[in-house]
């Protein structure tokens, strides 16, 4: 699987605003104080391959009151996962598997540069930009896909917000496992059946 940092500058990204960002957000009491930033940047569809499509997206440095940055969390549609790879700076990959309020499982990848992150099937995920620098990331992941964003509105977050106090858990789920967490992989795996 083809890994590129494409040049980004005369491309037009879909814009994450913080507007959209509202019902996952910690920080409510901060959020009723401030305006409509742009938060992320999503480059979609740069190439397609075997029905899988190459996307990039870049998360400036920001604070979101005392929570750091992080992608509004989805899930995928269907039974397939996606891969990762950090291209610049450092994040973490927040994974969450089960259905409404109950959590079977929680953990969380810190990558960075080179790394590469496996999404597997049926969890959930948010990426965090912990850092005070730019976290570029690119994704293969099946070309259709367009993320159900549900479960993570109607939960308010995922169930742990990475804060400047740390990791906290999201007090509308309940029983929430323990945050673990595990290694990125080194090189993307031979087999790729698990994205499609």
């Amino acid at each position: 699987m083809e890994i590129e940092n494409i040049d980004l500058t005369k491309l037009t990204p879909d814009v994450r605003y913080l507007d959209e960002m509202k019902d996952v957000a910690y920080d409510q009491e901060w959020l009723s104080s401030t305006g409509n930033p742009e938060l992320y940047f999503m480059y979609r569809m740069l190439k397609e391959k075997n029905g899988l499509r190459y996307d990039i997206t870049v998360i400036p440095a920001k604070m979101l009151g005392s929570e750091f940055v992080k992608t509004k969390g989805h899930i995928h549609a269907g039974p397939y996962g996606e891969i990762y790879v950090v291209l610049e700076g450092e994040g973490f990959f927040l994974f969450q598997k089960g259905s409404g309020q109950k959590i079977e499982d929680v953990y969380a990848i810190h990558g960075k540069k080179g790394d590469i992150i496996k999404v597997p099937p049926g969890y959930g995920h948010v990426t965090i930009n912990p850092s005070n620098k730019e976290l570029k990331m690119a994704n293969w992941v099946k070309a259709t896909d367009k993320g159900n964003f549900s479960w993570f509105e109607k939960m308010r977050g995922a169930c742990y917000y990475y804060t400047q106090n740390g990791w906290i858990k999201n007090q509308n789920y309940k029983n929430t496992p323990e945050l673990r967490f595990e290694k990125p992989l080194k090189e993307v795996p031979e087999d790729l059946n698990f994205l499609q």
